[in-house]
């Protein structure tokens, strides 16, 4: 793990952008987040919470206990001091790297998936040896996902939209 130092120029460096009254940020979850190139639904499986769950968790004034603070950390494998502080805009120089790798690595992964031809497997298994050999805990990515398209958060899924005959209620009463 990496030690942050990060100076501090004057009593109200950090709140400089901020509008007087205005609540001060507790935490960078969803920037931290964002830069990890993680979903909301993948923290809110690792945490076993609903996705509504993390928005509400990742607002920066949202304040969390501590053991929610460290079960971010380990989901985001960040040092709990970048969930903190308020940081330059970008997490410190490895584990942005560590980011960046991971989303190669899930490229490569979803290449090979997707393609028959053999010469392009080849290149893509060459590309995710060469990334484990840089990284070994990559072996545990996994690719993108590549069925159906996302959804906004604020849209329904087939399964909210599909209508039931009245008949299908009755017979669960019987």
């Amino acid at each position: 793990m990496s030690v942050i130092h990060r100076g501090v120029t004057g009593a109200g460096a950090a709140n400089d952008s901020q509008l007087p009254g205005a609540p001060r940020p507790l935490h960078r979850l969803g920037i931290v987040r964002r830069l990890q190139g993680m979903s909301r639904r993948t923290v809110a499986r690792r945490l076993n919470i609903e996705v509504s769950r993390v928005k509400l968790q990742e607002r920066p004034t949202t304040d969390l206990l501590l053991s929610q603070l460290y079960q971010w950390q380990s989901v985001l494998e960040v040092p709990v001091a970048e969930l903190l502080v308020e940081a330059e805009d970008q997490l410190a120089a490895p584990i942005l790297r560590r980011a960046q790798l991971v989303r190669m690595m899930k490229t490569a992964l979803a290449i090979m998936e997707a393609t028959k031809e053999e010469p392009v497997r080849r290149m893509a298994q060459t590309l995710i040896a060469q990334l484990t050999e840089v990284m070994p805990e990559l072996q545990s990515v996994t690719p993108w996902h590549t069925v159906g398209k996302r959804r906004r958060q604020d849209e329904y899924g087939t399964a909210a939209v599909r209508r039931l005959s009245d008949d299908v209620f009755l017979d669960l009463l019987d």
